[in-house]
């Protein structure tokens, strides 16, 4: 900083300029901010100060938002939906976020090992595993006669993933074919692990889209087993493919979903690669029925 003084001498008619100048400078100022160690206080030098050149910080491009439909939003599964008379969650209209739903969720298992698609059958299926699944005893099924399958599956990130299926040990093969099929197409898969038992008594948020086999549960609406109890069936991306019955649609947010001529990834079509993988494999396609269509659901026995 410099002071300019100016003193005047009238009755000589001189004038005398005296200037004093004077600077404090810190040569060691560095433009980064030190986030936790104190500044010690410095005093000026009087030696005549040097201009320390300072660097501007280079400037970072904020990272563009998430294209929507990529990230799920933080309420996801956490609005508790109320039931109707037949048990399920209100239906609702499908939020703006769900509308074109290409999620990427974390991964539960290590990852098998290649660059292309793997598999693992455990025949029958480990301890612990069934540990963690919805069998118990009362299930029509033997908890030996049910095989751990892990494969991998292409992601809505265009990415190698690793998923995990509990099915019965007669067609634990036969299905390890249809998800090499889809996985050579590059059909996308939200998420693929096995049922917990929490997960058939949690309240309906209407979301969920895990792709899965095994679940000791009656058919909705009655108190027969259904495929699932038997380890023979199959769904896949549920959200994109809804179970749809007069008004009612499940998950209770998918109805967007319902309108099948409007094609997103990860649906279901019945000229596509999936209902092709199945049909190869002898399985029957929910879509297909009359009364009532279940878009994500393949079974051995076409129920």
């Amino acid at each position: 900083m410099r002071h300019r003084l100016r003193t005047s001498f009238p009755a000589l008619g001189l004038g005398l300029v005296l200037v004093l100048a004077g600077c404090a400078g810190d040569p060691d100022a560095d433009p980064t901010v030190s986030t936790t160690a104190p500044t010690a206080s410095r005093t000026a030098s009087p030696s005549p100060a040097t201009t320390t050149p300072t660097t501007a910080a280079p400037t970072t491009a904020a990272p563009a938002p998430p294209a929507p439909g990529t990230v799920p939003p933080a309420w996801l599964g956490t609005r508790v939906l109320p039931r109707t008379a037949d048990g399920f969650g209100e239906i609702r209209p499908t939020p703006r976020e769900l509308r074109n739903r290409r999620f990427t969720l974390p991964d539960q298992l290590p990852a098998l090992p290649g660059t292309g698609f793997a598999s693992r059958i455990a025949d029958p299926a480990p301890a612990d595993v069934i540990a963690r699944s919805t069998w118990r005893r009362g299930c029509p099924v033997g908890r030996d006669d049910l095989a751990w399958v892990r494969l991998t599956f292409w992601g809505f990130d265009d990415a190698r993933h690793t998923g995990e299926l509990l099915v019965n040990r007669a067609v634990a093969r036969d299905l390890v074919r249809v998800f090499r099929e889809l996985y050579a197409e590059r059909f996308p898969i939200e998420e693929m692990r096995i049922t917990r038992r929490d997960e058939q008594t949690a309240p309906p948020t209407g979301d969920g889209n895990n792709t899965g086999a095994f679940n000791c549960r009656p058919t909705r609406g009655t108190s027969t087993f259904s495929q699932h109890a038997y380890g023979l069936a199959v769904d896949l991306n549920p959200f994109q493919n809804p179970y749809v019955k007069g008004d009612v649609v499940l998950p209770e947010l998918a109805s967007a979903y319902v309108d099948r001529d409007r094609v997103r990834p990860g649906m279901i079509t019945a000229d596509g690669v999936v209902v092709r993988a199945f049909t190869a494999i002898g399985w029957g396609w929910g879509g297909s029925w009359q009364n009532l269509v279940d878009y994500q659901h393949f079974s051995r026995n076409g129920r």
